[in-house]
């Protein structure tokens, strides 16, 4: 080393978290604030020299906080108030970490973008208490559903029950026919039994008279 000429600067190799507060982000109609957004990075160190020679010791000036500024902006021009704070609020990390990282992998390949925290933007008052009615009625759609599938699952079962109850009427009813015509069969079949034995008794009867009248024949 050459006093005042060359110099060193140490250069962290490990994880580390970059914090950019209160970002603008400027939404179809309304402008909110990011109060923090953290980037979990990491300069690999076999790309050390190459990315501060390229972009100087505040490298992660240009990669980490110009670009977290350049992309929510890109983010939230594109996209409604309702999108950023409702409906892609659960992507809006994934989407800034691919977004960096996609810049990063082709002009700064160094820098690794670990995760990407964004916290949930400040918004007017008036609004949020819009939406925190919108969410109070939100809430109240699946207990109106719940109490109606308690409904027709009471109907469903009531119908169950009458059903039940009618094939069982049915059955009983089924019962105490077949019995019916079993005790008729039955008295039938007794009478034609009856009648059986009666003309057998009278056969009988014919055919003694019939030979007691040949033998007396035979002995005249």
């Amino acid at each position: 080393m050459l006093p005042y000429v060359t110099r060193y600067e140490p250069i962290q190799v490990t994880l580390q978290t970059d914090e950019v507060k209160n970002i603008p982000c400027g939404t179809k109609g309304v402008m909110i604030y990011l109060k923090k957004i953290e980037v979990v990075n990491r300069l690999r160190k076999e790309y050390v020299y190459e990315t501060i020679l390229n972009y100087g010791v505040k490298y992660d000036k240009t990669w980490v906080y110009d670009k977290i500024y350049h992309e929510i902006n890109q983010f939230c021009s594109a996209h409604s108030l309702q999108e950023e704070y409702i409906d892609k609020s659960d992507q809006i990390d994934e989407i800034m970490k691919e977004a960096i990282q996609r810049d990063c992998t082709r002009y700064a390949p160094g820098i690794e973008i670990i995760s990407v925290r964004v916290t949930k933007p400040s918004i007017p008052r008036t609004i949020a208490r819009n939406y925190e009615q919108m969410e109070e009625e939100r809430t109240k759609v699946p207990i109106a559903t719940e109490m109606q599938k308690v409904v027709v699952k009471e109907a469903e079962t009531l119908k169950k029950k009458a059903v039940t109850e009618a094939e069982k009427d049915a059955q009983v009813s089924m019962i105490y026919m077949n019995q019916k015509v079993n005790e008729k069969e039955s008295i039938k079949r007794q009478q034609e039994i009856e009648n059986e034995i009666f003309l057998a008794r009278e056969k009988s009867l014919a055919d003694a008279n019939y030979h007691r009248v040949m033998k007396d024949a035979e002995a005249n």
